[in-house]
């Protein structure tokens, strides 16, 4: 793959998955507060806001490479 694809590829999907992570942990938050199933949710959308990080950051220093 190209750098400049990769680099693009990895900014896109990472910001996705980021606000992904964000809105999911959000929906949680409420969930716990009406007493709803709660805990896996928001630990699924920890891990997933962390890998949107985790990518974003990867991207930044592939790009200034």
């Amino acid at each position: 793959m190209k750098s400049k694809t990769r680099w693009f590829v990895q900014s896109v999907l990472g910001l996705l998955l980021t606000g992904t992570g964000l809105s999911m942990s959000i929906d949680a938050g409420f969930s716990r507060f009406a007493g709803g199933e709660w805990f896996w949710y928001g630990t699924v959308a920890l891990v997933i806001f962390q890998a949107g990080l985790c990518l974003l950051i990867d991207a930044a220093q592939y790009r200034l490479k």
